[in-house]
């Protein structure tokens, strides 16, 4: 069923081994932000328990005991690495509460 067909490639598309926030930037027009994000060099780079999967790179998954300033740190890093590289200023697609 198309439902099936969903799901499989939810699976083989996002990082569903780690709990996440879901997917952290919108894309920009143009653009897809998973793929900027990875073609800066960030897939897989981790700060504490929180790391940009390698998987799907607009996901910032919970190796473990992830702290709040780690998800922080590695959203800042894209941030800035995709603005140093592309001139693209991400946007948050979660609404970050502290």
């Amino acid at each position: 069923s198309d439902m099936n067909e969903i799901l499989n490639i939810r699976r083989e598309r996002h990082p569903l081994e780690y709990p996440s926030l879901g997917s952290t930037f919108r894309n920009p027009e143009g653009h897809f932000a998973g793929l900027l994000i990875r073609d800066c060099g960030l897939a897989g780079k981790q700060i504490g328990g929180a790391q940009i999967s390698d998987k799907h790179s607009n996901f910032i998954v919970n190796r473990g005991n992830a702290e709040f300033s780690d998800v922080i740190q590695l959203i800042e890093l894209a941030k800035k690495e995709v603005k140093s590289k592309y001139g693209i200023d991400l946007k948050l697609e979660i609404k970050v509460i502290n």
